[in-house]
């Protein structure tokens, strides 16, 4: 399916990772891969590219560092020429911007989670233009989360989502002219390192497994990745602006999931 492709796949951090998910699925299809990774991240990420065949090389790219993403596309440029697909797989954000602290959270802190969470994705976009236009157009794929709902302890990474979700159509309406295509995939409650982070996270990930109406394994990242993999491919050339849920359904279904206090329950009578 990405047989030929040059791929750039950011946010791998350990083996339960989306982003390393859809790295060893793109090697499997057929594409090569580079990861990015900075600062102490950066020498998990390397540790986490040796289980992939072959291992990637890791590039430093912090995404709220210009230089960071010139020396990237200077190195791409050097190295391939030119790039077919890119995974956005990057958000962070602070303690105080989540966990029951929506309304406390300091600015500084909200405004890093939408630099890092969703701005990012734009940045991204506009850098790497030049490299899909130069192998003919290119896919640029990036991972929210079910923004219709308010997810108690989410917070301000929920917002961030839905902005990312906004600078998503944006970019397709504006890199369409280049070739360009972008999309993302709302990805399920996955067991990642990142949602360790998330107060409740255990209970949340079980009552999503039972609410799927198609099933949920909260352990197995690769359903996301395969779409992933799918939105990188030509056989997605002409989709573009979309948001495809990877979810086992639970986004729609009725009966809104939401975490209170230290566990998880379901709202409209649902026994989480």
């Amino acid at each position: 399916m990405l047989a030929g492709k040059k791929i750039l796949v950011t946010g791998v951090l350990t083996r339960e990772s989306i982003a390393f998910a859809v790295a060893k699925r793109a090697q499997e299809y057929g594409a090569e891969i580079i990861l990015t990774s900075f600062g102490r991240a950066g020498r998990l990420t390397e540790r986490t590219a040796r289980r992939l065949s072959p291992p990637p090389d890791v590039l430093t790219l912090d995404v709220t560092s210009e230089q960071d993403f010139d020396a990237l596309v200077s190195e791409l440029t050097t190295r391939w020429g030119g790039l077919d697909g890119a995974l956005h797989a990057i958000a962070h954000a602070s303690p105080e911007a989540m966990g029951g602290r929506f309304m406390d959270a300091p600015r500084d802190s909200i405004f890093s989670v939408f630099e890092v969470s969703a701005i990012s994705l734009k940045t991204m976009g506009n850098a790497l233009t030049p490299l899909f236009e130069a192998r003919g157009g290119g896919s640029l794929v990036g991972i929210t989360f079910d923004t219709s709902t308010a997810w108690p302890t989410y917070d301000w990474m929920g917002v961030a989502k839905t902005a990312l979700e906004g600078v998503n159509r944006y970019l397709a309406l504006n890199l369409g002219r280049y070739g360009v295509r972008a999309n993302l995939v709302s990805a399920g409650v996955l067991q990642t390192e990142s949602a360790k982070a998330i107060p409740g996270f255990a209970q949340w990930a079980k009552a999503w497994e039972r609410q799927a109406p198609a099933g949920w394994d909260a352990t197995d990242p690769y359903p996301v990745a395969d779409a992933v993999c799918f939105l990188l491919s030509d056989a997605a050339r002409g989709i573009s602006g979309e948001i495809l849920h990877v979810d086992g359904g639970r986004h729609a279904a009725g009966g809104a999931l939401a975490l209170v206090g230290d566990g998880a329950h379901a709202i409209a009578g649902e026994t989480a």
